[in-house]
């Protein structure tokens, strides 16, 4: 399943920043997978913190080989099996951590969340922060306004395309509020533009 988003959203981002549009004209419509499976959707977003994409893809696969993504299959699999799978024993306990939450409580109540809500309560565990809120609200809800002020590469896409030499909070929550109500289709374009593939300069000092 991809982020579902129409000519409306892409419209509107064209009129609000000519640059974007350019950007946008240039690269055409964007095609990102989403998981519509809200807990396995979570805990790839813990096992994603600080590394690659590239082994995120074989540190995730290996979990998926030895266990359910449940938190009953979680729970089952010793702490040190998780470890095993090429991640710190910190972020195992915070995918245990997880699992033992929503073992209680249905993850579905999260659909129903507001965007603030969701974060503010997923945050209340351990090893989860905003990012990892803000990752499942993309690409597990497809919440349309969504620019992560923690997200390096959203940092760099908005260097590279606007020339700013200082990527600060208060520049995002600028451009954030350019982009609403489709922060979230912005973010992926940033993230494009954040891979140098389009000849774009990181100006940051």
């Amino acid at each position: 399943m991809d982020f579902i988003y129409d000519s409306k959203a892409l419209d509107y981002l064209r009129k609000k920043d000519k640059k974007l549009a350019s950007i946008i004209d240039q690269i055409g419509p964007i095609q990102r997978r989403i998981n519509p499976d809200l807990f396995e959707a979570l805990i790839a977003s813990i096992v994603a913190q600080q590394i690659s994409g590239k082994a995120f893809e074989t540190v995730f696969a290996r979990l998926k080989n030895k266990t359910l993504i449940t938190p009953e299959g979680l729970l089952n699999l010793p702490i040190d099996e998780i470890q095993t799978c090429g991640m710190s024993l910190k972020k195992a306990g915070y995918i245990q951590g997880a699992a033992t939450h929503f073992k209680t409580m249905n993850i579905e109540i999260l659909k129903s969340m507001s965007d603030e809500a969701l974060i503010a309560h997923l945050v209340e565990l351990k090893g989860i922060g905003p990012w990892t809120a803000e990752m499942l609200l993309i690409f597990s809800l497809n919440r349309m306004n969504i620019l992560s002020k923690k997200d390096l590469a959203i940092r760099r896409g908005i260097s590279m395309l606007y020339h700013h030499t200082k990527v600060t909070d208060a520049l995002l929550d600028t451009y954030h509020k350019r982009y609403s109500p489709y922060a979230s289709l912005a973010s992926l374009y940033l993230w494009e533009i954040s891979s140098g593939r389009y000849g774009h300069i990181d100006y940051q000092k």
